[in-house]
């Protein structure tokens, strides 16, 4: 399987177009998920106004979506409310190993992974969220304590996400643990993790380069609500 590095300079329209395409909703050049399943669109990588026409359409008056990669400015009908610079990382020689605590998540545990979520604020993760690839987590006296999941998948590459940690639990290397456990799984079907990360948060970038995943791309996370 090829896991060719441009893909990543616009991932969601290749996983929108590729592996992942039975999640989207279409209109005209534009998708995206369901919303109950992640935020993020997907346009070409340089919309024209037919494509941002076919976005307002997509979303609806009022309706918001997520955009990662080259920061655009949107036509007239569009505000932004939210633009975050951010990291995309690849994989340098991470160690993947499966954790014996790791569990997988399952839909009886949706209510437990948005509550941890609530606290953490990890991402953006809704209610089918889960539905995107392995979740794994981590309980101490049956809480829920840590996860982390797959949520992208384009040719030959899949995204690792929503790592977080009970604030009273951290310090432990659960998120270390659970990450090298995905990517043991990832590199089993012979493909590669990669991850983004918001690039004020240094504490997970430095975690993620001492497991050995290096910055490859700096795109933005844009936020934009259609008007109406």
């Amino acid at each position: 399987m090829s896991n060719d590095l441009e893909q990543l300079d616009n991932p969601v329209w290749h996983a929108l177009n590729g592996a992942q395409a039975d999640f989207a909703e279409r209109s005209g050049e534009v998708a995206r998920y369901a919303p109950d399943v992640s935020p993020f669109a997907a346009l070409p990588t340089e919309p024209d106004a037919g494509a941002w026409a076919d976005a307002a359409k997509l979303v609806g008056p009022g309706g918001f979506m997520v955009i990662t990669g080259e920061p655009r400015t949107p036509p007239q009908g569009w505000e932004i409310i939210e633009d975050l610079p951010g990291v995309q990382m690849i994989d340098d020689g991470v160690t993947g190993a499966a954790d014996p605590e790791a569990v997988r998540l399952t839909a009886a545990n949706v209510p437990e992974m948005l509550d941890l979520v609530r606290r953490t604020k990890p991402g953006p993760f809704g209610d089918r969220t889960l539905e995107l690839g392995t979740y794994l987590g981590i309980r101490r006296d049956g809480a829920l304590i840590a996860m982390a999941g797959e949520r992208m998948r384009l040719g030959g590459w899949t995204e690792i996400s929503a790592v977080c940690t009970d604030p009273a639990h951290r310090g432990q290397g659960l998120a270390d643990r659970l990450v090298r456990s995905l990517v043991a799984g990832i590199r089993s079907r012979d493909e590669q993790p990669f991850l983004h990360a918001v690039a004020t948060n240094t504490g997970a970038i430095a975690l993620y380069e001492r497991m050995g995943f290096r910055i490859h791309r700096r795109p933005g996370f844009q936020a934009l609500r259609a008007d109406g």
